[in-house]
């Protein structure tokens, strides 16, 4: 089969890209569909509407909600640690990564359903209402666990499904292209729409019955395409035989430079602090005023904007360092955000729909010119990170190493997060008002918090990325050296078996 052919293994000199395998593809057409369809399925959701959900619908007052963000993020750490090393220490027949993801992905999605209903479960109830908060913090604790198990897994999974970096690249910028014109962002379109029908009053419908049809329906969906590509694709980087220790995933932090510098510039970066844009636009602009809609008209032009942007990253990765491409890309992002939050500063525009809608435009367009490099950059460094592990200590640990990574920004998030809805209470902002009607200071500073707030704490983030350690010399110098090494231990293996059996 053409799967069994082995890759180009000529010395990294012949090849100035330093990619070894660059005439050679492991994923075919249809797993690469399935790709596709995958990476789609992952933003085929609702979420950006969960704190309207929860603010608006479920009511679950901002002390109480600060107090169980507490105890679930605090379980949400633990059980990163244990999951992590259980998928570590797997090996079977199907993979590493492939059973957890066949086997908890069908759970995860049911218990995902089930927080949708929670309004219904519980109607017209009060912010402190003693069994909706205990639903709720079950409800959380669960999905969290059979979450750990999918998104830990996948994680490794996708840096496994071929060992050719050129691929990977391909790979991520198709679906990172393509993914957008198949409608991964149409729930929350088609949400917004609704939501604007209802709040206005134009459509008389509960808002509890708009979140639970969608919500429902987008994790069906969304399940369907995960599950299909997991069935047919396949793990292609070998694995050693031994069961690393746990321990070597957490020192691969620091004993990995690469890996150390994207947890440090993911760990200053975190602490940004803020408030989501859409909740800006609802509160500030709402009213009667169709204001999803009309973000979804003025962000209309960036879309091929965000397409064309692909085109730049083939010839932008050959002109310029993975290293420059990273910081320049956050450089160029923090002065889009600064643009838009002085055009909404000047005269209170803030406040005013028209000017805001222009500068929301404009941001979007500015924005997108670099939004296929960014996509592909990171997720392409993070593959090479987890090369540069298997390089320098002859193991891969995605799931540990990757868990190990987030460690810390998760217990971040859970002070965050908490320090978050006790923010909220003391803006000022008040659960359960009409659409448009909280306080002027409150307004005020839904804007600061969602415009200038989060470029400002997270500024530090850039740092460490100055310092990347990998050039072309040393990508071509290690992908050739675990090329030959992949090599040795698949033969190696099939030497040890007795040809009788």
């Amino acid at each position: 089969m053409e799967e069994n052919r082995s890759p180009d293994m000529r010395a990294p000199r012949e090849r100035p890209d330093g990619n070894l395998f660059r005439s050679y593809n492991y994923v075919g057409t249809k797993e690469t569909v399935a790709y596709l369809f995958n990476d789609w399925s992952n933003s085929f959701n609702i979420n950006g509407f969960k704190d309207r959900f929860i603010w608006d619908v479920v009511r679950i007052d901002f002390g109480i909600s600060a107090v169980v963000n507490l105890f679930t993020g605090a379980w949400d750490v633990i059980n990163d640690v244990l999951i992590s090393a259980v998928v570590d220490n797997t090996r079977t027949r199907l993979g590493k990564f492939r059973p957890y993801l066949l086997l908890f992905q069908i759970p995860f999605t049911l218990f995902g359903v089930l927080y949708w209903f929670i309004p219904f479960f519980f109607p017209n109830t009060s912010g402190t209402y003693l069994p909706k908060l205990i639903f709720f913090f079950l409800s959380g604790v669960i999905t969290e666990t059979a979450g750990t198990f999918t998104e830990v897994a996948r994680s490794g999974y996708m840096s496994t499904i071929t060992p050719n970096p050129g691929e990977r690249v391909r790979l991520i910028t198709l679906a990172e292209l393509l993914t957008g014109y198949m409608g991964e962002d149409m729930p929350g379109f088609i949400l917004g729409i609704l939501y604007d029908f209802v709040s206005t009053g134009r459509w008389k419908v509960q808002l509890r019955s708009v979140f639970v049809t969608m919500g429902a329906g987008c994790a069906a969906i969304s399940c369907a395409f995960t599950l299909w590509f997991f069935l047919i694709s396949r793990e292609r980087v070998p694995q050693s035989i031994e069961r690393p220790d746990i321990r070597q995933g957490f020192l691969a932090i620091a004993k990995n430079y690469p890996v150390l510098l994207m947890a440090l510039s993911e760990f200053f970066g975190n602490f940004s602090l803020g408030m989501a844009e859409r909740d800006y636009w609802i509160d500030v602009h709402g009213g009667d005023a169709m204001i999803n809609s009309s973000l979804a008209l003025a962000g209309l032009v960036s879309g091929p904007v965000g397409s064309i942007s692909y085109a730049f990253v083939s010839p932008l990765r050959k002109r310029f360092s993975s290293k420059a491409l990273w910081v320049g890309a956050d450089v160029y992002g923090d002065m889009v955000c600064l643009a838009f939050f002085l055009a909404g500063v000047i005269n209170n525009n803030y406040k005013k729909l028209k000017p805001m809608l222009v500068a929301y435009g404009f941001r979007e367009v500015f924005a997108k010119l670099l939004f296929g490099v960014n996509k592909v950059i990171n997720a392409d460094l993070w593959n090479e990170a987890m090369d540069y592990c298997e390089w320098k200590s002859g193991y891969r640990m995605e799931a540990t190493t990757g868990v190990a990574k987030s460690l810390v920004l998760k217990l971040q998030n859970v002070v965050k997060n908490s320090v978050f809805q006790l923010m909220m209470k003391k803006i000022g902002y008040v659960q359960g008002l009409k659409i448009g009607t909280q306080s002027e200071k409150t307004k005020r500073w839904e804007f600061i918090l969602c415009a200038i707030m989060p470029t400002i704490t997270g500024a530090l983030g850039i740092v460490p990325k100055l310092f990347w350690p990998i050039n072309r010399k040393k990508r071509a110098q290690m992908h050739y050296e675990l090329a030959e090494r992949r090599n040795g231990m698949v033969s190696g293996y099939l030497d040890g078996l007795d040809p009788r059996r």
